[in-house]
């Protein structure tokens, strides 16, 4: 753990249970989010699909 999410979690566990599952909901979503963002990223079909949304924002 690095030394910033250690000073993160270090505060967030004196915050109210509340605020706590907050932040924790926050996170865990955070997270999630970038995971089902690079799985999309990394199927071949994205690449062609990103190369047709370029060209057509970007006429020639």
């Amino acid at each position: 753990m690095t030394p910033l999410l250690q000073k993160a979690f270090e505060r967030t566990i004196k915050l109210p249970q509340e605020k706590q599952d907050q932040f924790a909901r926050f996170l865990l979503a955070e997270l999630e989010s970038d995971q089902r963002w690079a799985e999309l990223f990394s199927r071949p079909e994205s690449e062609d699909l990103l190369e047709r949304l370029a060209d057509e924002a970007i006429p020639s």
